[in-house]
């Protein structure tokens, strides 16, 4: 075995295929560059298990990705790719001196990490992240984890996951940001309302289309704009011309994540309104760009400055409607959690 260099394996199920693709899963671009900056002596691999759609190796930023092309459906094409994951881990203790296992999301790659972890007497641990919380998730289930194998990134992570499954993700490490990514300056705050993600159900933006419409009722002539896009995407726009919002709701499409930035630095309030939310990188985004965040999730117990917290869509309205009224406000960055500091706390756990 080569005992050099240190290396930190990742398991995830996707990762950005160029550094283009920056829309991507973008805190774990930016928790992989915290972790290059912040130990520049380990070496990251990252095992992809089903996007990119290729079958191979590729560098990005510096770091290696191989990507197992494991999107195919089906349970004959599931143990297929486990099969070819743990061929993939084993080739990799040949090569290296592995650190520790990391999954981010408590999914296959979690599983596979664990048993082969177990197998070769190296640490493993699953980062619970969002959805593999909620009930159903058929891998805690193939993964059995203990306490003390898995770690949450946000507080209400850790309850939802030892409500669904009785299991305490016992350490919480939360999502963090990295701050070199925002531009310098100060820039006009001309957006009312602001809001960045995925047009998909989950995230509500029928709300946020709703909640502009209350708050109109008081300023006609507010400005939002919506960041994003997804197969909600026409619903929203004809949702939009049918409450005559067509003059105070921009829907922008998707933007390259500095472009999201530099909009959030121009925004007073950005509007979180999906109904279920691991630890929202947007939001602390929103916080550092020096915008006022209302959503519906509460991700830690103990309270973050400039975060609002709406039970209803009526409530949120209120609070946005509060804040843009305020000619006190100040619109100054809130760092809840570097990247930088959360790269550290990981690594201890190794």
């Amino acid at each position: 075995m080569n005992e050099e260099p240190n290396t930190l394996i990742l398991l995830s199920p996707g990762f950005p295929a160029n550094e283009a693709d920056t829309t991507c899963l973008p805190a774990h671009q930016v928790f992989v560059r915290a972790l290059n900056k912040t130990f520049p002596w380990l070496n990251i691999i990252i095992v992809a298990f089903q996007y990119p759609d290729i079958d191979g190796e590729y560098q990005w930023e510096g770091n290696r990705v191989i990507s197992l092309n494991g999107g195919k459906p089906g349970k004959i094409n599931r143990v297929l790719l486990w099969r070819k994951a743990w061929r993939t881990l084993r080739s990799l203790t040949r090569q290296y001196k592995i650190k520790g296992l990391l999954s981010f999301w408590i999914s296959e790659g979690a599983t596979v990490g664990k048993y082969f972890g177990k197998f070769y007497k190296i640490k493993h641990y699953g980062w619970i992240t969002g959805q593999d919380a909620k009930k159903g998730n058929i891998y805690v289930k193939l993964m059995r984890p203990k306490v003390g194998e898995i770690f949450a990134m946000s507080d209400f992570l850790a309850n939802q996951f030892y409500n669904s499954y009785g299991i305490k993700a016992n350490i919480v490490i939360p999502n963090g940001i990295d701050v070199e990514l925002f531009g310098k300056g100060n820039k006009k705050r001309d957006i009312d309302i602001f809001a960045a993600g995925s047009l998909i159900p989950l995230k509500q933006y029928d709300v946020f289309v709703e909640v502009v419409k209350l708050i109109a009722a008081e300023l006609p002539g507010i400005q939002a704009v919506l960041c994003g896009k997804g197969p909600e995407e026409s619903r929203l726009m004809d949702m939009i011309t049918n409450l005559s919002l067509d003059d105070n709701i921009q829907l922008a499409g998707e933007k390259k994540h500095t472009e999201v930035l530099g909009l959030m630095q121009q925004s007073k309030v950005f509007l979180h309104t999906s109904n279920y939310e691991g630890f929202s990188t947007v939001c602390l985004e929103a916080l550092y760009a020096g915008a006022h965040v209302v959503s519906f999730i509460k991700p830690m117990e103990k309270g973050i400055k400039n975060w609002h917290i709406a039970a209803t869509k009526q409530e949120m309205a209120h609070m946005a409607l509060e804040i843009l009224l305020d000619a006190t406000v100040v619109y100054k960055p809130v760092l809840a959690y570097s990247m930088d500091d959360i790269a550290k706390q990981v690594m201890t756990l190794y």
